[in-house]
């Protein structure tokens, strides 16, 4: 689609240069010029459009305030100088629309329709805001993350958040009761942080019934970051072009590096899916799938790790009980 009309713009600007050309008998210069001028066009389409609305409003907000200050600098300037103040003026307008530029593209990132709209209704632009999930709140490690210092600033947390939170902590289920109110207890305790402020909203999308595209809609309109743990969530919202900060990855991340080889004690929990297996847990739940171990469940064993799995759910440790493994590598030397 995209091809097809920028072959048409092409087409018109070609078209228009070659009737331009005949007006005054160069039509096939015309053509040139018209084709160089729709590619140019073209172009530029294409660069904009891998740049940032808030960069380009920048930009453009910065060049003018440079060459506004410029003019205003000229008006002193022009009774010392006299008549001749071309050059002055052009270079004055230069350096400091040159300038204005640059800054304005640095400084522009955060810049959005949506937060310009905001200050004209007398709301604060802040940058780097955070919009809480409501299966982040439940789960409670960002309590643990915003402690520690790792994350600060302004979480936004948005009036259907909160009513769905409220709505799970009065259902007549007993688990979801108990997991709703320790979502409210978790965002009293985030209150009470002095480097954490919390800011209930009341925008909402009426049009939009599903909370995630009601989340995801926000966090465009704010400019603002989504913390979540929910997996279809965070592919949606990547999709939409809204960052996500996703605790499950974080905590993924942290986990320590356990190479093939290494060894490990641990205590086979229950039996695996595969005929035989043994199934453990490190401490910070990563499962340990132990090969012909099914002997052992109930026990404590010594494993030696043969591989490791990376998934979107977790990491999964592959092993072998260390006698096995020693007796293998033992034959395969041999």
């Amino acid at each position: 689609m995209f091809l097809i009309l920028r072959l048409v713009v092409f087409s018109v600007f070609a078209i228009s240069g070659y009737i331009l050309g005949i007006k005054y008998g160069y039509g096939i210069y015309g053509v040139l010029l018209g084709g160089f001028l729709g590619l140019i066009v073209i172009a530029t389409e294409l660069i904009f459009k891998k740049v940032e609305l808030g960069t380009i409003i920048g930009g453009i907000l910065g060049i003018s305030f440079g060459l506004l200050f410029a003019n205003l600098l000229m008006l002193p300037l022009k009774p010392v100088l006299g008549e001749d103040t071309t050059s002055v003026s052009f270079a004055l307008s230069a350096i400091f629309g040159y300038g204005g530029l640059l800054l304005g593209l640095s400084k522009g990132k955060g810049i959005s329709i949506a937060g310009i709209f905001r200050l004209f209704r007398g709301q604060s632009f802040e940058e780097n805001l955070k919009i809480l999930d409501t299966s982040v709140i439940i789960d409670g490690r960002i309590a643990d993350v915003c402690e520690a210092g790792f994350l600060e600033g302004v979480f936004v947390l948005p009036q259907f958040i909160l009513q769905e939170l409220q709505h799970i902590a009065d259902a007549a289920d007993p688990i979801k009761r108990a997991r709703g109110r320790r979502g409210l207890d978790i965002l009293h305790k985030i209150q009470k942080m002095s480097h954490i402020t919390v800011r209930i909203v009341d925008e909402d999308f009426p049009k939009i019934r599903e909370v995630d595209a009601k989340l995801v809609a926000l966090a465009r309109l704010l400019n603002a970051k989504v913390i979540t743990n929910d997996f279809n969530l965070n592919k949606v919202a990547e999709l939409q072009g809204v960052s996500v900060l996703n605790i499950n990855e974080l905590a993924n991340a942290l986990k320590p590096v356990v190479l093939p080889g290494e060894t490990m004690k641990v205590f086979v929990l229950k039996e695996g899916k595969e005929h035989n297996q043994g199934v453990a847990y490190l401490d910070d739940g990563t499962m340990v799938v132990v090969e012909n171990a099914r002997r052992l469940i109930g026990k404590n064993a010594e494993v030696t790790v043969t591989s490791v799995l990376q998934t979107t759910a977790g990491r999964m440790i592959f092993s072998k009980t260390r006698e096995e493994y020693e007796r293998e590598e033992y034959r395969a030397i041999k």
